[in-house]
């Protein structure tokens, strides 16, 4: 395996703003065309970003969910697109990292993931069932050292573009909707037949089409562990803190339009005539603090609870994360709106310094990625038997 020394290209920080200058340069045409963000994600494999959560000793760098998040944050504020290409990434990397330690195959997978710097799609919505990834109408068939596996995939994002197609199916034909496992299929060993376009309001440049998944492959690919572990121990805290970093990301890009708008304002005009733009622009300010201390908090927890599995495992630990992707999913949305009316007609037009067009658009997918719906109707029966947490410290 070729090693390449990390040191040479600067600290992790230092690197992903060089991806997000690129990704920023190319925010505009991605979006215009709804087209796969190229230069962006040539960046990241040259800047070495797309295997930095795996184990030292596979290659990677062994960066932790809080680094992961800083880099979806600082690619949010450049091109959202992106920045959800790489999250959606890195959230399949969390299940390598977690559940493919005691696998050869998928050790040796990781490896060739750092030094190739491979893609990771995820195919895990399904005609049929929408977006409730735990459950499949799909079975994986094996036969000996062979599988075989055919989806009805809605929505594979960045799907023609990937390396590899992380994909859930029900453990055999004569298997419960609920007993689902992961496979890891790799490109050339599976077809992809366009069923859905990808015209959409925003995250255009996820190319987030609709596939026919047809796949020949060892079977030694399916993940040993059931996806129910998979996606409450990895899936379900990496999905909500990466893609709420990445919220933020916007709603923070989208309060510094707002900050230059009002500082270009007062510049121009005499003293007490800035009209409300300042005092919008604080109450702006506050719901951005309110939305980082809330993605901070859920990095501290997933962190404390990961040694954990029966942590990662618990009821509590499932409200806290499906809370925090509501919340941020709404924030978001709140914070790009109220930048808007600070900046007002010029925040409302494409092509100014304080457009927020795009930010509002990509912000608005939020809450229909796993629909907040879905999620509180989950909660509420969680919290039949799960009584709200009520201490500060505890």
């Amino acid at each position: 395996m070729t090693h390449f020394a990390r040191h040479d290209l600067g600290t992790l920080a230092e690197r992903a703003q060089r991806v997000a200058a690129v990704a920023s340069a190319h925010a505009g045409d991605v979006d215009l065309q709804a087209r796969f963000p190229r230069e962006a994600i040539d960046a990241l494999r040259a800047e070495r970003l797309l295997g930095i959560q795996i184990a030292r000793e596979l290659g990677g760098e062994g960066e932790g969910i809080g680094a992961i998040a800083e880099v979806c944050c600082a690619l949010g504020q450049a091109c959202a697109a992106t920045g959800m290409i790489f999250a959606m990434h890195q959230i399949k990397v969390s299940s390598l990292v977690s559940h493919g330690e005691d696998s050869a195959w998928h050790r040796a997978f990781m490896q060739r993931l750092t030094n190739d710097q491979l893609l990771l799609a995820s195919a895990t919505t399904e005609a049929g069932i929408g977006g409730d990834l735990r459950n499949s109408v799909c079975a994986v068939s094996v036969s000996g050292p062979d599988a075989h596996l055919e989806k009805d995939a809605t929505v594979i994002s960045y799907g023609t573009h990937a390396d590899a197609i992380l994909i859930t199916s029900r453990r055999a034909a004569d298997a419960a909707s609920s007993d689902q496992v992961m496979s890891v299929v790799e490109k050339g060993q599976y077809r992809l037949e366009r069923t859905h376009d990808w015209d959409t309001l925003g995250m255009r440049g996820t190319c987030s089409e609709g596939f026919k998944f047809v796949a020949d492959f060892p079977a030694e690919q399916i993940f040993p562990k059931p996806f129910a572990e998979i996606a409450a121990q990895s899936m379900l805290a990496s999905s909500h803190i990466l893609w709420s970093a990445l919220w933020y990301g916007i709603a923070a890009d989208a309060v510094a339009r707002a900050q230059a708008f009002v500082r270009a304002a007062a510049r121009r005009q005499p003293s007490g005539a800035a009209g409300p733009g300042p005092l919008r622009l604080a109450e702006a300010v506050n719901q951005l603090q309110a939305m980082r201390a809330s993605v901070v908090a859920g990095i501290k927890r997933f962190e404390e609870a990961k040694s954990d599995p029966d942590a990662l495992s618990t009821m509590s630990f499932a409200v806290a994360m499906n809370n925090l992707k509501v919340s941020t999913s709404q924030e978001v949305l709140a914070i790009v709106n109220h930048a808007m009316l600070v900046c007002g007609i010029l925040g409302y037009k494409n092509g100014t310094p304080y457009s927020l067009g795009r930010h509002l658009r990509d912000a608005h997918s939020a809450q229909l990625m796993i629909s907040n719906d879905r999620i509180l109707n989950n909660l509420s029966t969680l919290l039949l038997i799960q009584k709200p947490e009520t201490s500060l410290l505890a």
